[in-house]
């Protein structure tokens, strides 16, 4: 077995992972990712243990035990690119032996909880809702870096996709992939189901437009209108569809579920929505934990 080299997997002299900063003791089997540092806190002060608490730049990460049972809530900022190397260092952390850099022979499948908000994009879905994501429609690219040796993408589902909404060949390819089945089922109930869109940024990306037009202004209007197998693109978001990837690639448990605190159709704005996610981060950590 052939080991990485030091230019491939970066270890810290303190033992830890190059960006995470964390060692491989460091991190639970059950963590919960969100964008915003500070939202990690606030995810951490329900804990009954913290036995840890690392930073660097925009990733915080906290580990510590809630009714007996050891979970962690980790920082990714914004963005796959930021998700791509949370995802590879999280699994290089549980997967890879860091004294003789090669992979162990029995690995280990992480569940892994995106806790963020999102824009609904179709009319009946209000600003103080949850929504918990199938799937991620990823117009991003990300993926198509990557080899895919293992059976992960829906294939159909982005094929139709790109033919319901003519999608431009110029952009990235969308690709789809299907959450955890066993984690939708644990922490899903009373959710909004549906498709993710996720997108690589917030404006264009997203179709908002301020000073910059876009290319396909109807865009939004053909996704709201698209559905596969009884499913919709619920809402856009900016994380998932590389989380689901990668995950799904590595051999992890995947799922998103979001505070809606946008509505695109109806052009509405929850400027209370921390009160949303306050009452989400405590309805999944009872789910996870009960």
């Amino acid at each position: 077995m052939s080991e990485y080299k030091e230019s491939e997997l970066i270890i810290n002299s303190n033992g830890s992972i190059y960006h995470l900063k964390l060692q491989p003791h460091q991190i639970a089997d059950t963590i919960i990712v969100v964008g915003d540092p500070d939202r990690v806190p606030e995810v951490s002060k329900y804990f009954d243990k913290i036995e840890t608490k690392v930073q660097n730049r925009e990733i915080v990460t906290h580990t510590g035990f809630l009714n007996n049972k050891r979970l962690s809530v980790l920082s990714t900022g914004m963005g796959t690119d930021n998700i791509d190397i949370v995802m590879n260092e999280l699994d290089a952390l549980v997967n890879i032996d860091f004294k003789t850099r090669t992979i162990k022979p029995k690995l280990k499948s992480l569940n892994i909880i995106r806790l963020g908000t999102s824009g609904a994009i179709q009319p009946d879905i209000p600003t103080d809702a949850v929504a918990i994501s199938v799937a991620g429609l990823g117009l991003d690219g990300l993926l198509n870096f990557y080899s895919i040796d293992k059976d992960i993408l829906n294939k159909k589902l982005s094929d139709a996709f790109i033919k319901h909404v003519g999608w431009n060949i110029n952009l990235p390819k969308p690709y789809a992939v299907e959450g955890s089945k066993f984690l939708l089922k644990k922490l899903g109930k009373g959710f909004f189901k549906g498709i993710t869109a996720t997108a690589p940024g917030f404006y264009g990306p997203q179709g908002r437009v301020l000073r910059l037009n876009i290319q396909n202004p109807e865009l939004n209007e053909k996704m709201q209108s698209f559905s596969f197998n009884g499913e919709r693109i619920i809402n856009f978001e900016m994380e998932t569809s590389a989380l689901y990837g990668l995950g799904g690639l590595l051999g992890h448990n995947m799922i998103t579920v979001c505070a809606v605190i946008a509505n695109r159709v109806n052009n509405t704005y929850n400027k209370d929505y921390k009160k949303v996610i306050e009452s989400l981060i405590k309805t999944i950590l009872e789910r996870l934990t009960s």
